[in-house]
């Protein structure tokens, strides 16, 4: 099992000089969040798997105020981009407590005699890898010995992805011999988080591990599945819809990776039950973004009868500029790409990346290049 390396966090506050500290409300237009979150009172809160946020400071440590319903892991970087290794890993639970992101210590250590390095802005990325089952998360406030600046700005690109345990990075940092836990579970490492980095792309995602379109795992058709989450702002609160205008960011197209779950245990929904929750969340989609918006269908590997489930539906919705991609069962092996409880790790994660890649590239035009996945 690949261990995941938890920072030592003290639940202290962050002391300096007032004239030497600067506090802001999480909603400060200067900290940058990618997906979807709720603004309240100057604090901000999410559940979804993937949800990222970019603080800019100049200072010599960095603190955050905040909560969390149960435990959640963040991915956290310093000065550089969401590449597959973060600097650290933080969990986040409890009632409005102080986490101290990175201290004076951390930094000088990181810096050394580079003076020049540690008196510049630095950026921080903090992002979700744990599910909105493991917990909802409000950040209340950022904290600095500096000042804040404005963080970088979303991206000029931007996918949305719509998925089940795959999509969340279930079991993605265990062993095919381990089974679940919150802290293998990494979102980072997923193929989408990875086709993202690769067009240079904002990832933004809706994804609940062990539900499906009409039927979620090993459980009779229910109302309670991706259709209807996809709706919410908060994966496990049904009384709050979704406003795509609210965010900043519009995807440039979305990617629809369900159905294993509706396969599962050897069974299956009837085509025309299937069919026609597939096609309602097709609509959803348009509603959101309009009738001119590129989705993309994968149908998983799982069972034969998944991609002519999707097609019936892709041809039959009666929407323009929906296509579809078929997974076969050789994407990925069933041994060495996997993680815990059958699903895929980063190597899995990888292959079906370079599937889904010119699929993406044809729908939106974006070139390929020879960078490789990382």
């Amino acid at each position: 099992m690949k261990k995941i390396l938890m920072a030592a966090l003290p639940l202290l506050f962050l002391f300096c000089h007032d004239a030497l500290c600067e506090t802001i409300p999480a909603s400060d237009g200067r900290v940058t969040y990618i997906g979807r979150t709720r603004a309240d009172n100057g604090a901000v809160s999410f559940d979804w798997t993937g949800v990222y946020l970019r603080v800019r400071f100049q200072g010599t440590s960095l603190s955050f105020k905040v909560s969390d319903t149960n435990k959640d892991y963040y991915n956290v970087w310093l000065d550089s981009s969401m590449d597959r290794t973060p600097d650290k890993v933080i969990a986040v639970h409890g009632s409005d407590t102080t986490i101290v992101i990175f201290s004076a210590e951390e930094l000088r250590g990181r810096f050394g005699k580079d003076r020049k390095a540690a008196r510049s802005p630095h950026q921080v990325i903090l992002q979700k890898r744990t599910e909105g089952n493991q917990g909802r998360t409000t950040i209340g406030s950022f904290t600095t010995d500096g000042v804040f600046l404005k963080a970088d700005p979303p991206k000029n690109r931007a996918i949305e992805f719509i998925g089940d345990s795959y999509t969340c990075g279930y079991g993605t940092e265990a062993s095919n011999k381990e089974h679940f836990s919150p802290e293998t579970e990494n979102q980072n490492l997923t193929y989408a988080c990875a086709t993202a980095r690769y067009f240079g792309a904002e990832q933004m995602v809706t994804a609940h591990s062990g539900m499906g379109i009409t039927r979620n795992y090993n459980g009779k058709n229910t109302d309670d599945n991706m259709v209807s989450h996809y709706l919410r702002t908060f994966d496990t609160d049904p009384d709050v819809s979704w406003d795509p205008k609210t965010s900043e960011v519009k995807p440039d197209i979305t990617v629809i990776y369900l159905g294993t779950n509706d396969f599962s245990t050897q069974m299956q929904p009837a085509e025309r039950v299937f069919v026609r929750n597939y096609i309602k969340l097709l609509k959803e989609i348009k509603d959101f973004y309009g009738p001119g918006h590129p989705v993309l269908c994968m149908a998983p590997k799982h069972d034969p009868l998944i991609l002519g489930y999707i097609r019936k539906a892709v041809e039959t919705c009666g929407l323009t500029d929906i296509h579809l991609l078929g997974l076969g069962p050789s994407v990925h092996n069933n041994d060495g790409d996997m993680g815990a409880d059958g699903h895929p790790a980063y190597g899995g994660h990888r292959k079906i990346a370079y599937s889904l890649i010119p699929y993406i590239s044809t729908v939106t035009g974006w070139e390929i290049t020879d960078n490789g996945i990382k």
